[in-house]
């Protein structure tokens, strides 16, 4: 349930509004725009008479039920587009961002290198496993603290913000200086370490899980934002369904549908979508024009003895030329690029 209210309600009676509404019982969610302020209830709001409140509190304009169980992350909710600021990069609605970087962080040479090179390229953000979830037991699986240590070393060569993925709730406080947590496909529905990464307030790549479904997505990235954390970004990283030609199926449509029904930034993770590294720069140009907010895109220094996912990762020559044409069309559409 949300009620707007009425243009230059004072803020005095605003939280007197909210402090009575929480006293019956419910998690109040205020979303400040240009022109209202939007009160939105979670809990069971069934017993609750809309047209009681509207006539008994003069700040409120109107009141409406939100159908939809993802309450904080509805764009009824939240008209406005979100944007998500980290290290003076802003990513959602009006700008465009290109994330990148290796499947895993091999070494400190290794991942300075990767790094330098895509920020000449345009990166403006750097992506590396540290922690890696692997099917197998027996596969690569990161380097770990170590690894961390070296994304924060390419940090300080570059300047780059860095996004890595955390796997449990148990791991959160070695991540305190990285910029961006990634929760993985295979995490999407870990509700507890949902509600950890939205407890720290730290920035989140939120990954679309193999089977999910779109509702069954912004579930998950509601437990995140319910905890105060509004800072989310939504990855479409492909699902599986019946095809095995590529990794995954990259569901573009999710894109458009995902802006309409939430205010939350969207980007593409083009890569794992296909899991075919000639594929990926037609599925990034693919994602600016269905209106990805950015992409995730791996790039690795030499593909072809990557320690994971050698085979969908660009080479650095290939991530510049692609950068190049990735830029021209999202300034066609409109965005802002560095």
């Amino acid at each position: 349930m949300v009620f707007v209210l009425k243009k230059n309600a004072a803020e005095d009676k605003i939280a007197a509004f909210v402090k009575k509404i929480e006293g019956a019982g419910f998690t109040t969610f205020l979303s400040t725009g240009t022109e209202h302020t939007v009160v939105c209830l979670i809990g069971n709001t069934a017993r609750l008479d809309v047209d009681f409140i509207v006539q008994t509190n003069e700040i409120v304009e109107y009141g409406k039920r939100v159908t939809e169980p993802y309450k904080a992350v509805n764009r009824t909710v939240h008209p406005a587009d979100t944007l998500v600021t980290v290290g003076g990069v802003t990513i959602g609605e009006g700008y465009f961002q290109v994330i990148a970087g290796p499947c895993s962080v091999e070494s400190e040479a290794q991942i300075i290198g990767v790094a330098r090179s895509v920020k000449e390229s345009g990166a403006t953000l750097l992506r590396g496993g540290a922690f890696k979830p692997r099917t197998s037991p027996y596969s690569f699986q990161g380097l770990q603290e170590r690894g961390l240590e070296y994304l924060l070393a390419a940090k300080r060569a570059t300047g780059l913000p860095i996004v890595t993925e955390v796997m449990n709730q148990t791991q959160l406080p070695l991540f305190g200086d990285v910029d961006v947590l990634q929760i993985g496909a295979r995490n999407m529905q870990n509700y507890d370490l949902l509600k950890e990464v939205g407890r720290c307030r730290k920035p989140v790549v939120l990954k679309r899980g193999f089977s999910s479904t779109i509702e069954e997505f912004l579930m998950s990235a509601e437990y995140i934002v319910a905890e105060g954390n509004p800072n989310v970004i939504l990855c479409e990283r492909g699902i599986r369904t019946f095809e095995t030609m590529t990794r995954n199926t990259l569901d573009l449509s999710a894109v458009p549908l995902l802006k309409q029904k939430s205010h939350l930034p969207v980007i593409v993770d083009p890569s794992h979508a296909a899991g075919i590294r000639s594929l990926v720069p037609a599925l990034s140009k693919a994602a600016v024009a269905v209106g990805a907010d950015g992409l995730m895109i791996e790039a690795h220094n030499d593909p072809a003895n990557a320690l994971s996912d050698g085979a969908q990762s660009l080479d650095l020559d290939q991530f510049r030329d692609l950068c190049g044409e990735i830029r021209r069309r999202a300034e066609f559409e409109g965005k802002k690029v560095k």
